[in-house]
């Protein structure tokens, strides 16, 4: 049977693709062994630095309260995008301001100790805690340090701050999320879990494995679920909020936290969460409320551009009643 110039076409489009195909396979397989090693090279350095640094210095031991009901410090940290440079901005200030958050939250937790005893504190560690330097076309010329250096500066900031806590609390406890800003790479061109926060996260964690009265909650999905007694607080990072419905971040994330207290997450009386770098509070249909967090970062073109506000520099300290399960008194740690 004579063959048709189009069925030739046919098979040389066939040969054609799936040349393209091994060559895309080829070419994923190399990006994934790229970022293998360069993920497991920072976690090698890691514990190299672990071990010339040496172990976290040892923390006095506290005494329980002997009074009952006693209350909680709920510390959401996040946004420090570490290594971002703006007129106003930079990992000095970064480093500044997150110790001033430490030390403003010792001293409220004095002023709320006047009428209850404060033993336990709750840290939510949010996201973007670097600035990263490949997530969109420029980065690199608004940064102050390479993603290595910003990962060990962020380590050690987070150890400082987990230390000096146990130092004023029976309890801390810490859970995690990761950010869009600590994604290696352009979106999608990576696994969602190969990030930076998530690798300063574990190095961190692991330097201060041994440490009695502090528990770290590894990381079991996207969202975490911090307990107090009966209060649940649901930690998002916030990039997960896409769509506004126009331009308004408030709609969206209403939206999203409505859909997400029907029983896509096991179930939460307040949400925290950051990424927009502004301080917002909405309430739910259900009565919980949504807790938008700012970034410690200012002079940010994001806050002017998209959100259409001046982002002040700040983080949130809540007080819980773990026995009546809510929120208690309310702190926006303002650091400009």
């Amino acid at each position: 049977m004579a063959v048709t110039s189009d069925e030739f076409n046919a098979e040389d489009r066939v040969l054609e693709l799936e040349k393209t195909c091994q060559r895309l396979q080829r070419q994923l397989a190399a990006a994934k062994h790229k970022t293998e090693d360069l993920v497991d090279a920072v976690e090698r350095a890691a514990r190299e630095a672990a071990l010339i640094v040496g172990a976290a210095k040892p923390v006095t031991s506290l005494k329980a309260s002997k009074q009952r009901d006693a209350h909680a410090c709920l510390l959401h940290l996040t946004d420090w995008q570490l290594g971002k440079h703006t007129d106003s901005y930079d990992t000095s200030v970064c480093e500044a301001r997150v110790e001033k958050t430490i030390q403003k939250t010792l001293r409220l937790a004095e002023l709320q100790r006047a009428a209850y005893p404060v033993d336990r504190i709750v840290v939510l560690l949010g996201g973007d805690m670097v600035e990263g330097i490949t997530i969109f076309p420029g980065q690199a010329f608004e940064v102050d340090s390479t993603a290595f250096s910003q990962v060990f500066a962020a380590s050690r900031l987070i150890e400082s701050a987990l230390v000096t806590l146990l130092e004023h609390f029976l309890i801390v406890e810490v859970y995690e999320v990761a950010g869009n800003h600590g994604r290696i790479g352009r979106k999608g061109e990576n696994p969602r879990g190969d990030n930076w926060d998530r690798i300063l996260y574990r190095i961190t964690r692991e330097r201060l494995t041994g440490l009695e009265r502090l528990t770290w909650h590894e990381p079991t999905s996207w969202y975490e679920i911090a307990e107090i007694g009966a209060y649940r607080a649901l930690l998002v990072h916030g990039d997960q909020i896409k769509s506004f419905g126009g331009n308004v971040p408030a709609f969206g994330i209403s939206r999203k936290a409505i859909a997400w207290s029907s029983g896509v997450t096991e179930p939460f009386d307040d949400m925290y969460m950051g990424h927009f770098h502004q301080v917002m509070q909405l309430t739910m249909a259900n009565g919980g409320r949504v807790f938008v967090t700012p970034s410690t970062e200012s002079g940010s073109e994001y806050a002017r551009e998209f959100v259409g506000a001046r982002g002040r520099p700040g983080q949130r300290l809540h007080f819980i009643d773990p026995s009546a399960g809510r929120v208690t008194a309310e702190y926006v740690i303002w650091l400009d």
